[in-house]
């Protein structure tokens, strides 16, 4: 596969419009240089999934806009690879194919163009509200990896158990990630149930099996996986972002209680397999391309990535620029009709391995990734306590308790609670662009509602 760099184009430019114009809404997160994958069905119908492009406050159904002729050549086929109730056939395609469809749309749904007239007549048809759909995980997820790509997330964790010497040694030499459970991903405003575990109360001898009562979100970014690579081939670093088709925000739900008992000697398993909730829609990384920065700068001591990891294109711009933001809703704050409460925010620039890192360490061994596969980041925090991206931070391991807005605190989740995580770009003379939201609420455990 050759060498892709999304450079910015005509699709990025700032004044440009659509004639959606919900879509030309201040802070609007799907403006039409974004122009985001997804998954969908009319709320209700039980008819099969279809994919679908974000534009403002609607979404436009791709193959029913091939069944008018408006595609030719490259975006023809990747609008083709549509038709199914997942992206995963567009995933395989590679970015020539992304780009061409990416480009169409944006023509089709532009605003001050000659053409204007003739393109609403041609696709109006085929737009439908999103408040009228049940929006769904965008792929069918053969494997799911999680990485623990985060610094200072990690350097928090550390200080818990160890003050002393909070990173391992191998830390800032080798990406660390675990296989999660593909079958437990779920789609954004699916309930969460309060999963049942074994653990070890503090001061006691022997273990019990209970509800969790240290429940946990995980603020992280998913990449999903385009054309894979074959069992026994490795991805070159230089190459690593043309097998990426995009990104999307992730919340793994963590069980710390269970965790604390269970991870050593082999790590994560039952503390983290109940749930993992994605956002519906997928941002390319060519709608990324105006957001792209350096990568986070290491101390001077640091050692270098090694050459598997390292290169050029990495130093100018490993790096995105993407806001993250933590909101929590809890029974409370419903009962007295308020909004959700900003818990955090940060900045996936800050992580210690990029996106392109982890997908070049995951397959260097000759693991085979195949389209649709999620890649999610781990915790993403930052170096202020505003940043922590998780209660276990947060709350510095329940010591202390977050203050809401109610006079309630939070050590960890109670029932009810709502959590909802939220993303966005923005860069002086270009769109802002955002994900959408990822959503979850917990519910009691099995046998206690």
């Amino acid at each position: 596969m050759t060498i892709v760099r999304y450079d910015i184009n005509h699709t990025h430019d700032g004044a440009a419009a659509s004639w959606v114009e919900s879509a030309n809404l201040p802070g609007a997160d799907f403006p039409i240089q974004n122009l985001p994958f997804g998954v969908f069905r009319r709320v209700g119908s039980g008819e099969t999934a279809r994919v679908g492009v974000a534009i403002g406050d609607a979404v436009l159904d791709i193959a029913a806009c091939d069944d008018r002729g408006v595609f030719t050549g490259a975006a023809a086929v990747a609008a083709r690879a549509c038709r199914g109730s997942a992206l995963n056939a567009l995933m395989a395609l590679g970015p020539r194919q992304w780009s061409a469809l990416r480009a169409r749309l944006f023509e089709l749904l532009g605003s001050g163009r000659a053409e204007e007239v003739t393109h609403r007549e041609q696709v109006s048809p085929c737009l439908v509200a999103q408040a009228d759909l049940e929006l769904l995980v965008p792929a069918d997820i053969g494997d799911y990896t999680d990485f623990y790509a985060s610094v200072f997330h990690a350097t928090n964790v550390g200080r818990m158990l160890r003050p002393d010497n909070p990173l391992l040694p191998n830390y800032k030499y080798v990406p660390i990630g675990y296989h999660g459970r593909a079958s437990s991903v779920v789609a954004s405003g699916t309930p969460v149930r309060r999963p049942l575990g074994q653990t070890r109360p503090e001061g006691a001898d022997a273990p019990i099996f209970g509800p969790s009562r240290r429940l946990d979100y995980e603020l992280e970014v998913g990449a999903f996986i385009g054309p894979g690579n074959g069992l026994g081939e490795v991805i070159p670093h230089d190459v690593a972002e043309a097998h990426v088709f995009g990104l999307c925000l992730v919340n793994d739900w963590s069980a710390r209680d269970v965790q604390q008992w269970e991870y050593q000697p082999l790590g994560p398993f039952l503390a983290k397999n109940f749930a993992t909730t994605v956002s519906p829609w997928v941002v390319t990384l060519e709608a990324l391309a105006p957001y792209r920065v350096p990568p986070f700068e290491r101390a001077t001591d640091d050692p270098r990535p090694l050459p598997y990891l390292d290169g050029p294109e990495y130093r100018a711009r490993g790096g995105i620029d993407l806001h993250l933001e933590v909101w929590i809703l809890t029974e409370q704050m419903r009962a007295q009709g308020l909004g959700p409460h900003r818990l955090s925010r940060s900045n996936l620039r800050d992580l210690y391995w990029t996106v392109s890192q982890l997908v070049t360490h995951h397959a260097s061994n000759g693991c085979n990734l195949r389209p649709g596969d999620l890649v999610a980041s781990g915790t993403v925090s930052g170096p202020d306590r505003d940043g922590r991206g998780c209660l276990l931070e947060l709350a510095w391991r329940g010591t202390e308790p977050v203050v809401l807005p109610t006079g309630e605190t939070r050590r960890f989740l109670e029932d009810g609670d709502e959590i909802v995580l939220r993303g966005y770009c923005h860069q002086r003379g270009f769109a802002r662009i955002g994900f959408g939201e990822c959503r979850g609420r917990v519910v009691p455990a099995p046998g206690v509602e």
